[in-house]
Parts: C-alpha cells; sequence; structure tokens
C-alpha cells in the first residue's frame, strides 16, 4: 500500500504536534527529511519502539525546519502494522504543515481523515466494532462515555458477540452431526441442548439490545427540555446551570424565540440542555413558530424540567404545559420563590402532582443544587448503568443485534 502522511494533532497552537507516516516506504521518505543529532545513526537499522533525536530538513536546500523527536514503529508492531513513525515537532500551524508538506514532496501521500485507522481495520490488528470506537473515545464529552468507549476498543463488546458466535457453532455441530450419524440416539438431547443454547444466546441478545439506551445517553446526552411560560425564569435557569449569559434575559416576555442548545456535565451524566421559546398564545409569526418547536422538543425529549413562577396564579397556558408533561420524565421547578408568596394555591397544586418539585429561585441560586442531585439519581442511581459492563452505544450494532434476536423469535 502507498505510504500515507498527516498531521495526527488538533489544529492550532500547542506544545507538540505530530506528523505521522505509514506504508512501506514510510523510513525512506523520513531519510530524506530527517538528519538525526547522532550523525552514527543508522536509520535503516533503527529498532521499533524508540525515538532519535533530531532534525527536520527541506532536502532541496538542507534548511532545518524544526527540532523533532522521531518515534519508530517497525511492521508488523505498529497501530497500523505497518512501518510507521510519528514525528513529534513543536506545536503550531505553520511548523506541522511545513513538516507534512516535505512529507508530502519526497514520496508520502496526503491520508483521507480516519485512514490510519482504516489500515488497522484492513490489517486485521482490531475489528470493525475496535475501529468504531476510536472516535468515540476522542468525541467522549463524561468520564462514563470515554470509559464505555475504551472498553469497546479493548475488544469487550467483539469477545462477548464472539461467545455467542462459538455457542451456536457448538450447537450447529450436534444438529449436524445427528443427520450425518442417525445411527446414534441423540437427536433429543440436540433438540433439547439447541432449545436451552438458543433462550440462552437470546438473553445475552437482549441485554445488549437493552444497554444501547444507556449506550445513546452516553454519547448523545440527556436530551433535556427547559419549557416553561414566558418570563418564568427558563433562561436564566440555563444561564445558572452554564455559569455564563448564554440566554438573553429580560423583563419583556418572548425574549427567547428559538431554541439555545448547550452540552453540561451534572456528576457524570451528560445533559444536551436546550432553552425553548416560553409556551403562549401569541399573534408574533415568528414568537409563535418558536412555541411550535418548544412544544415538538417535548415528546422528543429525555428529561423536561418545566418551571412555574410560584409568585403568580396558574392559568390556561400554565395547565396545558401540566398536561403536556403529564406522562413525560420531568422535574417541576417552583421558581421565584424567594418573592414574596402569593399564591399558595399554585404550591399547594403543583406539589400534590406526581412529580418532583423543587422550590428555586434563579436570583439566589436557591434548589439549584437539589436540582443537580435529582437528576443524578433519576439518570444514575435508579436508571442508567454506568458501571464497567458490555454497554453498546452504537446504533448498527444495536440494529444487528435487533436482527439476531428477530431470527431466533421466527425460527422456533
Amino acid at each position: 500500500m502507498n505510504t500515507i502522511a498527516a498531521i495526527a494533532t488538533a489544529t492550532g497552537a500547542g506544545g507538540i504536534g505530530i506528523i505521522r507516516m505509514s506504508g512501506d516506504k514510510c523510513f525512506e521518505v523520513l531519510k530524506k527529511i530527517f538528519i538525526p543529532k547522532n550523525k552514527n545513526v543508522d536509520l535503516d537499522n533503527v529498532k521499533g519502539y524508540t525515538i532519535k533525536y533530531g532534525y527536520i530538513i527541506n532536502p532541496k536546500n538542507n534548511k532545518k525546519i524544526d527540532e523533532v523527536l522521531v518515534s519508530f514503529f517497525r511492521a508488523p508492531r505498529s497501530y497500523t502494522t505497518e512501518n510507521m513513525c510519528e514525528i513529534n515537532s513543536h506545536g503550531g500551524v505553520v511548523v506541522e504543515r511545513k513538516i507534512l508538506e516535505q512529507c508530502l514532496l519526497n514520496g508520502a501521500e496526503l491520508a483521507e481523515p480516519g485512514e490510519f485507522t482504516k489500515r488497522a481495520f484492513m490489517n486485521g490488528r482490531i475489528d470493525l466494532s475496535q475501529a468504531e470506537s476510536v472516535i468515540d473515545i476522542i468525541n467522549a464529552k463524561t468520564d462514563n462515555e470515554a470509559t464505555a468507549s475504551f472498553n469497546q476498543l479493548q475488544g469487550r463488546l467483539s469477545k462477548e458477540i464472539e461467545g455467542i458466535r462459538s455457542e451456536l457453532l457448538d450447537i450447529m455441530s450436534d444438529i449436524e452431526a445427528s443427520i450425518d450419524y442417525p445411527e446414534y440416539d441423540i437427536e433429543e438431547t440436540t433438540n433439547e441442548k439447541a432449545i436451552k443454547i438458543l433462550n440462552d444466546v437470546k438473553e445475552k441478545l437482549i441485554t445488549l439490545e437493552n444497554s444501547f439506551e444507556n449506550g445513546k445517553i452516553l454519547k448523545e446526552g440527556v436530551k433535556t427540555v427547559i419549557i416553561g411560560k414566558p418570563n418564568a425564569g427558563k433562561s436564566s435557569l440555563l444561564n445558572t446551570i452554564l455559569d455564563e449569559d448564554r440566554a438573553i434575559v429580560s423583563d419583556y416576555a418572548g425574549t427567547t424565540r428559538d431554541t439555545i442548545e448547550e452540552f453540561i456535565n451534572i456528576d457524570g451524566i451528560p445533559l444536551r440542555l436546550i432553552d425553548t421559546a416560553g409556551i403562549r398564545d401569541t399573534s408574533d409569526k415568528i414568537e409563535k413558530i418558536g412555541v411550535e418547536k418548544a412544544i415538538n422538543l417535548i415528546n422528543d425529549s429525555d428529561l423536561i424540567i418545566a418551571i412555574f413562577d410560584c409568585s403568580e396564579k396558574l392559568d390556561e397556558e400554565d395547565f396545558k404545559i401540566l398536561e403536556l408533561i403529564k406522562n413525560k420524565k420531568s422535574i417541576i421547578l417552583l421558581n421565584k420563590c424567594d418573592l414574596s408568596q402569593k399564591n399558595s394555591e399554585t404550591i399547594s397544586y403543583i406539589s400534590n402532582l406526581n412529580k418532583t418539585v423543587i422550590k428555586t429561585s434563579m436570583r439566589t441560586k436557591i434548589g439549584i443544587d437539589e436540582l443537580y442531585k435529582t437528576i443524578s439519581n433519576m439518570f444514575k442511581n435508579n436508571e442508567v448503568d454506568f458501571n464497567d459492563g458490555i454497554i453498546v452505544t452504537n446504533i448498527r450494532h444495536k440494529n444487528h443485534i435487533h436482527k439476531a434476536i428477530e431470527i431466533i423469535n421466527r425460527n422456533y
């Protein structure tokens, strides 16, 4: 295969930048552009898993580009199983690009996105599920997501699937033996064994499929929609949780007209927090679109935080919101509890609903810690298992597992 090269570190200024090369001619290209500080070093005989100090040069004029450390990896003991090297340079867009340019001018080709991992897969070093986990580790937003992705990279899901496959192959061998050697009285035993194994396999597959809901939360976050009437305190809640002025807050109703989305980590639980337009009847066409969008998000949410102004009486719009969240996983915030309580009926009515109710004040931060604890208990302790077990996070894996379950159901 051709020799490929690419910048492996993120774009931007930093202490270190890495330019990676892989392929049969990797070291031929390197010899043209790298001069070891120790003149006695023979690059053709450098052992794998070693590092050499020196300079990257422009071979046309021998001008030094940067002072570097080069890591050597000899086939097949490398990430791609090919000859590989990693040029550790000073970080910075200009330096990294100049080194990459020399790699390309002297025999390497620019790698496609993900091509190093693709080669690791194509060359048999990792399987497809492990290859897919690489980007999940890179994009992990919480410790739990990183742990689940790392477990998949280590092949835990692959080993589980391979174990299931081995069970099925064993029973297939018994069935074929009963067909090929009918003189042996093993058919009844084989039938019983086949049914037992299929039941066991089905249970394992169902467990894996069910873990996808946890995996989806790990990967995408708990889709949390903040709803309420205008000026109930929705945008103030978003700003309080983020600890920044992300949304505009004013005394004028209808300030928020479109959704505002941010990602936050609460006690290891990833939340995709969405602030919405205040729900009310309005003649403003733009605000009306925002209200409709908020209502649609309610039906597609994992969690709803509904905010009510407990200093005011409940009206028709408040009851409409309560009806919308009636059968949804939700937390009710009675906001502005620091103001004079003019409406004890509102507090009493909402507190008697079958929902978690928290008194809050966005101005004084009352109730925010209780909100965090409630979310943590709801998604971490009681309902979502974030331990070291195998968690399916990829929709492709989930679909294949579901198909396998359907096939078992159809055939016995």
